[in-house]
């Protein structure tokens, strides 16, 4: 009779009368083209009928931005880090027997707290800057990171600048749907006299903003498996992080408090200089300066 099951302690399987450990399971099957896998997020549920032209759209803008000689940027946050002796996935090499010895449990320490990084890429210069906020994500906070990435980095690169094109998520603090956002915005174009023009990403296609897996992945392997003990570690290890094509990162820490659930009149909305292009409006439009007399302060 033939038989498949475990034996009673778990050890191997019986066979067709025969016992076979487990290891010779995994030759077999190994042979076979088999493998242990773990889950893969692919899966993004049903995707937006435009999602493709909208691809198409942010792909076009950005050349036509470099072939003018005009900077493109990639925004986004990346995920909050705990500050503290905890946990880091991934491994680093040390010597046998000598593992980095972190906190059993994962509870945020109420002193050093979480930090959170919001980064720009330049999609052109193959350049990032990311400022570690220990304040809320909000949009002031993204809003003052282009800012400040403007001013340290961008300015010297493009000295003739009159347009910035940025690329960012449909949600989260530089949100299409966000009023701060676009006001913050709006200060920025006053302030350096640059048209801001924004392209979002569809809902569910955030991994396809060119920060994610041109920045952001390369951060994560440059500081696997050791713990992010401070601030300064953080905002060190991310500005430590290169790659063979030449990826360089400058970071800083940004200790200003961003308050959450600021709201943006009617009247402050509607003062916006905002050009809305005719392929999704919502997705896609320009800010440009005001004059004098509309300036939002």
């Amino acid at each position: 009779m033939k038989k498949s099951i475990l034996d009673g302690k778990g050890c191997g399987i019986w066979v067709q009368g025969f016992k076979i450990a487990h290891r010779t399971v995994g030759t077999l099957l190994s042979k076979m083209n088999y493998s242990l896998q773990s889950n893969k997020k692919t899966k993004e549920g049903k995707s937006h009928p435009d999602r493709d032209a909208q691809f198409n759209f942010i792909n076009e803008s950005v050349m036509a931005m470099h072939r003018n000689g005009q900077p493109a940027i990639s925004v986004d946050t990346k995920k909050k880090e705990n500050i503290g002796e905890f946990k880091n996935n991934g491994q680093e090499y040390a010597q046998k027997g000598t593992p980095i010895e972190v906190n059993t449990h994962d509870f945020p320490d109420k002193k050093l707290g979480k930090v959170v990084p919001y980064g720009i890429f330049d999609i052109g210069k193959n350049k990032g800057w990311v400022s570690v906020g220990i304040s809320g994500d909000t949009a002031e906070f993204a809003v003052h990171t282009i800012r400040t990435w403007w001013y340290a980095m961008g300015k010297e690169i493009y000295e003739k600048a009159t347009e910035l094109f940025i690329t960012a998520d449909c949600g989260g603090s530089n949100g299409y749907r966000v009023r701060l956002w676009k006001r913050e915005l709006q200060k920025f174009a006053n302030e350096t006299n640059l048209t801001i023009q924004v392209a979002h990403f569809p809902p569910g296609t955030s991994k396809w903003n060119k920060i994610e897996h041109k920045m952001f992945s390369y951060i994560t392997q440059n500081w696997r498996g050791r713990p992010l003990t401070s601030r300064e570690t953080v905002v060190q290890l991310i500005g430590h992080t290169q790659t063979t094509t030449g990826l360089k990162i400058q970071s800083v820490l940004d200790e200003n408090e961003y308050l959450l659930g600021v709201e943006v009149s009617d009247e402050e909305f509607n003062a916006i200089n905002i050009e809305r292009n005719d392929f999704h409006s919502d997705w896609n439009y320009k800010i440009r300066p005001q004059s004098a007399p509309n300036c939002i302060s």
